[in-house]
């Protein structure tokens, strides 16, 4: 029977109706689908407990006893079905407060039963609530050692989809294949690697025998899913790196070196030297460049990108810049032209916002050849943009364009042009390894001379007169300041009345200076109209959702206030304070929040106040949240859906897994011996759903 292909409904346990719910809640469609559906967690069930020995502070407990009597109590939607349960040594209320008549309907009074729930105080007695309960003949399944618990939403535990309905599944099904699951890994890599069978992972990841069986068995799957993931990546890059010609950027030519004697508004850092250095080597290599540039925001990653486009004139191409957003497409425009002054290279903007009749005279001198560089947003991938040869691409932020977009840009050229993707939010190593694995990766990790580190503070809502005192004294000096207010989509509605409140009393507060307001409700006009205010310092304070997290300079902005800082994550956070700080004066971010604060939350803050280090932060994101939640993953290629490793914590077994595949494709580039059948094979199954935008980046 082919796991793969066989159809989840017509497993006994599930149906039609269930498979729908099981495709729409967990993407689970195949048999393997749901063999790899995995536990979050396991509870030890080898002990029972008694109602006497119940305290507050107690985790999920096990009980065996009897239903004394049931009692429905409330009105409407109070409306619950109590329990008592007693097993000789007291007496707990079971709660019910949905299916009430599905509980009266199978469980009886008198009967002997087994009850596993989390007891919660309540009124001096204890409760639990829809506990799991179980006929006592039925313990040999139930109360032995690890028992999982799978994930499970809302409208899965309606249709009685719960954790023990999807353990029988799993039951059901690995009883259907005898237990037995096909091999994943050649015997070679088995055998070096001391690790079990695929089978016996799959039997004990979802019926562990012990504690040390259930360690062995995720250790073998979270190796398969990060060495198959890293496989796939290293042998498309070894594919593209084989098979994709670059344009050859054979001489640095007279407008780069003028642009650097001349031009240069500031010696460039060891670190822009260094990278300046990479691209250089991979554009006269004769391969397609293919490369990731890291760099905190203001580190000057813009430069490096006119200096690489520089080249691409120099050597007789035409190279463009693509930006999320206008607002960043315009900027990166007016930052290019600043940077180029009276030399001879003509620069051009193409957004959204471009008049047909600029169009008629751009896209003509575009497909000529007289246009170099030019600058603009997802307008660059529309049909009617022909460039006459296309020598490099930088992409700004990419995780905000999919990979279908980006490799429309690569169709417009007889040959595949040079790739540099700008990203200012700092990826973790294993992460990059992860997501951009195929790429080469360079890191801009100093800052430009004269830059000062922003101060960051935490204040609590109750100290709000000092913070406008502050924010007086700073806009008293000449400098501008950015209020953001946080933007959640489950609550989009109540954020923009928060926000709209925000900016009345930011109005009310400093009636002595203009205030403007951007959101995302707004019209691309309109934003672009309030953030030209601001630019222009007709507004002295800017109040706005994050739309204005990514890309926009305002030198003269030094201070970044944050309201309900508690519910942005690490990465935006810093993403926000990297707006200030990119003049010559002290700049400030102040992190405003509430007292009620969770541990994660006053970690997060903490490490705000800490450290400016963008690395360091991606980091502690990263271990904070898991890679599942991080910006950007979810978006970028293929996305980064990892059904059991973490990368955030599984970062030694990614080495690993990387290691081995990187040893198996330098003995066999192209998987072709026998004993790498099952490495082929098992590859293509894995990645054939996907459409193959490897070559594209």
């Amino acid at each position: 029977m082919s796991i793969e292909n066989s159809d989840i409904k017509y497993l006994q346990g599930v149906g039609p109706k269930r498979a729908e719910i099981l495709k729409k809640e967990a993407n689970i469609v195949s048999l393997e689908d749901m063999l790899y559906y995995f536990p979050y967690k396991y509870d030890d069930r080898s002990r029972f407990y008694t109602v006497a020995e119940i305290n507050g502070e107690m985790p999920y407990i096990q009980l065996k006893g009897r239903i004394i009597f049931f009692d429905m109590v409330g009105e409407g939607r109070t409306k619950r079905l109590i329990a008592k349960f007693s097993d000789n040594t007291g007496v707990i209320d079971l709660v019910w407060f949905q299916g009430l008549k599905y509980v009266t309907g199978k469980y009886k009074v008198g009967c002997e039963y087994i009850i596993f729930g989390k007891p919660t105080e309540f009124a001096n007695s204890y409760n639990i609530v829809h506990p799991e309960i179980d006929p006592v003949e039925n313990a040999a399944q139930v109360a032995k050692g690890l028992v999982p618990s799978y994930p499970t939403t809302e409208l899965m535990k309606k249709s009685f989809l719960t954790s023990r309905t999807i353990q029988n599944i799993q039951f059901n099904l690995l009883t259907n294949i005898g237990w037995k699951i096909s091999e994943t890994l050649p015997k070679k890599i088995l055998d070096s690697t001391k690790m079990i069978s695929v089978s016996e992972a799959m039997r004990n990841i979802h019926f562990p025998e012990n504690a040390e069986m259930l360690r062995k068995a995720k250790q073998r799957l979270k190796f398969d899913e990060l060495f198959y993931i890293q496989l796939n990546i290293l042998k498309t890059a070894a594919l593209r790196k084989s098979k994709l010609q670059g344009i050859v950027f054979e001489k640095v030519g007279e407008r780069f070196n003028s642009f650097y004697r001349d031009y240069l508004p500031f010696d460039l850092t060891g670190a822009q030297k260094r990278v300046m250095h990479e691209i250089r080597t991979d554009t006269k290599s004769g391969r397609q460049m293919n490369r990731l540039l890291q760099g905190d925001v203001g580190s000057g990653k813009t430069l490096v990108a006119l200096m690489s486009m520089l080249l691409a004139v120099d050597n007789g191409c035409q190279a463009c810049m693509m930006a999320p957003t206008e607002i960043l497409a315009n900027q990166h425009f007016v930052t290019l032209k600043e940077f180029l002054g009276d030399m001879d290279v003509r620069v051009e903007l193409l957004t959204g916002s471009t008049t047909k009749k600029k169009r008629d005279t751009l896209f003509p001198d575009l497909a000529a050849g007289n246009i170099d560089i030019l600058v603009g947003t997802h307008a660059l991938i529309e049909e009617t943009v022909v460039f006459r040869n296309l020598g490099l691409a930088v992409i700004d932020e990419q995780h905000r364009f999919g990979v279908e977009q980006r490799s429309r840009l690569w169709v417009k050229n007889r040959t595949i042009p040079h790739v540099l993707i700008m990203t200012a939010t700092p990826i973790p190593r294993t992460l990059a390894m992860t997501l951009y694995g195929d790429l080469d990766v360079s890191v801009i990790d100093e800052m430009p001379p004269g830059r000062k580190p922003i101060k960051t503070v935490h204040r609590y809502e109750t100290k709000r007169a000092e913070v406008f005192r502050f924010l007086r004294s700073e806009i008293q000096r000449g400098r501008q300041a950015y209020v953001v207010f946080p933007l959640i989509k489950e609550s989009e509605n109540l954020d923009y009345k928060n926000l709209e409140e925000g900016f009345e009393v930011y109005k009310k507060v400093f009636p002595e200076f203009k205030i403007c307001m951007v959101h995302g409700k707004m019209k691309a006009k309109e934003k672009d109209a309030e953030m030209q205010r601001f630019i222009n310092n007709e507004a002295q304070i800017l109040v706005a959702t994050t739309v204005i997290e990514v890309g926009v300079n305002i030198p003269n902005a030094s201070v970044m206030l944050i309201e309900s800082a508690e519910r942005f994550g690490l990465s935006q956070l810093h993403q926000l304070r990297g707006r200030v700080g990119r003049g010559a004066e002290q700049s400030y971010c102040i992190l405003v929040s509430s007292f009620k604060l969770n541990n994660t939350t006053r970690r997060r803050l903490e490490i705000m106040v800490r450290t400016t280090d963008g690395f360091e932060i991606a980091e502690e994101d990263l271990k904070l949240r898991g890679a599942g939640d991080l910006e950007g993953t979810q978006q970028s290629g293929d996305g980064l859906y990892l059904k059991i490793a973490n990368i955030a914590t599984d970062g030694q077994i990614l080495q690993y897994a990387r290691n081995i595949a990187q040893s198996v494709l330098e003995r066999d580039p192209n998987l072709a011996t026998p004993e790498n059948a099952i490495l082929k094979n098992r590859l293509e199954a894995l990645f054939r759903r996907k459409i193959n935008w490897g070559l594209i980046s």
